[in-house]
């Protein structure tokens, strides 16, 4: 008789098979390098693999069964990225936090996903021990010792966690709708919502990226971006699901990076368009060889055109854009290379070939080709729930298809077009106007550093469109200068009303605007 477990093993999707595979098929290749200090660590996929049973075995012998939450709380480490696969081995289900949360929002995620086990970079021991008090379910910490910072006594260190624990394959029933993770949105007027992703979520979607991207196994990957985000984490598993080489970077710096990608030959590079220019702006770049790079990839806000093209000439031509969001694991759509000189406008792309994609009305009718109405989807990336909120479940699966909260319209040539966030589309003077077409206007300014485009309450417009805009320094930008800018690129009713020279703007570790904020500390501008 064929027990569970053997009928599970023979036939399943689930994440943490990825490494077994590669751990018998090409042994000896780099999984994993990081570079601390003058260390330069580097993991063989046959060493990941061992150390991923070695952490799931750690977890089960704490008492954590199958389906129990795991948190973990710190910077990009080869530990943090052991944890998070090493849940999948288990199947438990990963609960990566994001660093710089608040202690409040620290304690409320914790107790809200019932984490019973906190894997904690070394540097944040401190924070976590003031806390832990009220962390209701949390009985076991550890330490992760990537900065040499003395970890409280009951927190208990990485490599001794693992010491004595098998390396044999764990073996685990895990099903492919089984929970993987519970990613946490980034809250504003409420508390942050849990994303429960499944194993085939995240499984089916690197295979996709693999295709879209066309990322083979000599494209080394860079995990730059945070690990706790859903963007970071379907990258870094694309690389890992063809046998490439994760090059992990605990903090972005353009020469630091400029230098990875040289010395360990990156071939795949996923950052944000302010990070391409600030790899573009490096004084030293002409300094480093940089033609590893073949696939050049960004994500959540726009790529002006001066960027683009200093980008494709320094680069190479293979820039292109991946969308996706915590509720639909990346990417949901590709602007790939061919498209992006050509077309002008905030271009999503061609949706994945896992993806479907349409736009559809308030009242849940889709619309035809060219009709502005919301994003929806459907596919095995979309969410199994939000935690604990049946609700905001029910809500973001209405008429059938998984609302993505954004507006937007298929070009002619079948290619999905971003217009706005729902919620930051300005309604001014009767007209809408896309917050996102003004930024791309003024960010093609080379003096300008940084915009945010909101609409304000206003007496005679209802709102106001007004930009915050960052210069660069000693750049002497003026708000005519802008101005006049906006009114030879834009209709009169979407020129700013007014422009405002800010230092910098609020924005989440994952560098995204928090236009909320910047809406929040200026309600009163117009003085209503």
């Amino acid at each position: 008789m064929v027990t569970e477990l053997e009928y599970n093993l023979t036939q399943r999707i689930a994440l943490g098979d990825i490494f077994r595979r590669q751990a018998r098929h090409i042994p000896d290749r780099e999984a994993i390098v990081e570079k601390r200090g003058n260390e330069r660590i580097s993991l063989t996929y046959n060493f990941l693999n061992s150390q991923l049973n070695r952490f799931a075995a750690a977890i089960a012998s704490l008492g954590v069964k199958r389906g129990d939450k795991v948190a973990m709380i710190g910077p990009n480490s080869w530990e943090l990225v052991v944890a998070i696969y090493g849940c999948a081995k288990g199947g438990f289900v990963a609960v990566p936090l994001n660093p710089r949360l608040s202690p409040e929002d620290m304690i409320y995620m914790l107790n809200h996903s019932e984490s019973k086990v906190v894997v904690v970079d070394d540097v944040l021991c401190p924070l976590i021990d003031k806390v832990k008090d009220k962390c209701e379910t949390v009985n076991h910490f550890v330490s992760v010792p990537a900065t040499g910072n003395k970890a409280p006594d009951y927190f208990q260190d990485f490599q001794d966690f693992l010491k004595g624990q098998p390396e044999s394959e764990f073996e685990q029933i895990v099903w492919d709708r089984d929970p993987f993770t519970i990613m946490y949105t980034s809250g504003t007027t409420a508390r942050p919502k849990g994303v429960v992703l499944s194993h085939l979520s995240c499984y089916i979607m690197s295979l996709s990226n693999l295709i879209e991207m066309k990322i083979f196994r000599e494209h080394a990957g860079a995990i730059v971006m945070p690990m706790f985000h859903c963007a970071q984490q379907t990258f870094a598993t694309t690389h890992f699901h063809i046998g490439a080489k994760n090059v992990i970077c605990r903090v972005f710096d353009p020469g630091t990076m400029l230098e990875m990608i040289q010395e360990e030959k990156i071939g795949s590079l996923f950052v944000l368009p302010m990070m391409w220019r600030a790899m573009l702006d490096h004084p030293r770049l002409k300094e480093y060889d940089v033609s590893s790079l073949k696939r050049c990839t960004y994500a959540m806000t726009p790529m002006d055109k001066r960027t683009l093209e200093r980008g494709i000439e320094v680069f190479g031509p293979n820039f292109m854009l991946g969308t996706g969001q915590t509720e639909f694991f990346p990417s949901t759509e590709c602007f790939k290379p061919e498209w992006q000189q050509k077309k002008s406008g905030n271009y999503w792309g061609d949706p994945a070939l896992t993806v479907e994609t349409a736009i559809m009305d308030e009242d849940g009718v889709l619309v035809p080709q060219g009709q502005v109405g919301e994003i929806v989807r459907r596919g095995p990336a979309h969410l199994l729930e939000y935690l604990k909120d049946p609700d905001a479940t029910d809500e973001i699966r209405k008429f059938g298809w998984a609302h993505s909260g954004d507006i937007g319209y298929f070009d002619e040539d079948g290619l999905l077009v971003f217009v706005d966030r729902k919620k930051d589309m300005i309604k001014t003077g009767g007209e809408n106007v896309p917050s996102i077409k003004v930024e791309r206007v003024i960010l093609a300014d080379p003096r300008v550093s940084e915009v945010a485009v909101v609409g304000l309450p206003h007496e005679k417009w209802i709102e106001a469109v007004t930009a915050f805009v960052v210069p660069k320094e000693n750049s002497a930008l003026s708000e005519d200068d802008v101005i006049a800018m906006c009114k030879r690129e834009l209709g009169g009713f979407e020129v700013p009303k007014k422009v405002v020279m800010v230092d910098q703007l609020p924005k989440t570790t994952t560098g995204k605007l928090q236009k909320n904020i910047v809406k929040q500390q200026n309600w009163n501008l117009y003085n209503l």
